[in-house]
């Protein structure tokens, strides 16, 4: 992989991270298209490292809620809002801890079927944000610990390529009645604890010599820093548009995505 490959695909990673069109989607429609072949290794790390970046891009743009749940969580006092915030998030986090625990050879299997997995995903992602888009339900004041389990369960299916991470959490929450501002911040920060997590385990393969890797410092440094840059624009653009009620646009867009990823997978 060459160094503007590493930074086409850390940009694709970075914006798509936070709309609501999935990353992994597109980070193999990239692949794809570029032709780029990784070896396992190689694409393990890259993956781990463009995650990071947007892990990373998360800790910039909300920096000031990731403090007030850490000042909060840490204190004497007992069960404030604080406290229930990061035991939400705590909640949210068990489905996908699951899935990767217990089925994560079956969604690998799943990664490397080609486009028309992504296309099938990206038409239902399309389908989930135009649901979101016309919901009226009855706005809530706080996310729910029942909330929290259903997100959850909604982020745990959407380690599907082309079933977007953030959109079809954000439509779960919106449908379950929460502010979408609410659900928005909720959703990127849900994220943090399993990627970093996920990164952590994929570093110690590396590192131990399960994993063999070949990529250059050049290509990981551009595509950390062009996955961090992207990502934290698009995680401010993101709440905003979310606040707008703008996701129908990104409904057309994932239908789309999805109708040319067919094509091209079945072609």
């Amino acid at each position: 992989m060459s160094w503007w490959e590493a930074l086409i695909l850390g940009i694709i990673q970075g914006l798509t991270e936070f709309l609501p069109v999935s990353s992994s989607g597109h980070l193999t429609i990239g692949q794809t298209l570029l032709g780029i072949e990784f070896a396992e290794g190689d694409m393990l790390l890259f993956d781990v490292l463009v995650h990071a970046a947007t892990v990373c891009a998360t800790l910039v743009i909300l920096w000031q809620e990731v403090c007030w749940v850490f000042k909060g969580t840490f204190t004497t006092t007992a069960w404030n809002p604080e406290k229930q915030y990061a035991g939400k998030i705590i909640l949210s986090m068990v489905p996908v801890f699951i899935v990767g625990m217990f089925f994560k050879d079956q969604v690998e299997a799943i990664f490397g079927s080609g486009l028309i997995i992504v296309g099938v995903c990206l038409m239902i992602t399309a389908g989930l944000l135009t649901f979101a888009q016309y919901a009226r339900p009855r706005q809530k004041e706080q996310i729910t610990w029942w909330d929290s389990l259903i997100i959850g369960i909604a982020q745990s299916i959407a380690v599907l390529p082309g079933l977007s991470r953030s959109g079809t959490t954000i439509a779960t929450g919106i449908l379950l009645g929460n502010k979408k501002e609410q659900v928005a911040q909720f959703s990127f920060l849900m994220v943090l604890i399993p990627i970093l997590g996920e990164a952590f385990l994929s570093l110690l393969d590396i590192l131990q010599g399960e994993v063999e890797t070949h990529l250059s410092i050049t290509c990981m440094a551009v595509g950390f820093v062009s996955a961090f840059v992207v990502g934290a624009m698009a995680c401010k653009w993101m709440i905003n548009i979310v606040k707008r009620q703008k996701l129908v646009y990104f409904a057309v867009y994932c239908l789309l995505m999805g109708g040319f990823a067919l094509w091209y997978g079945l072609r």
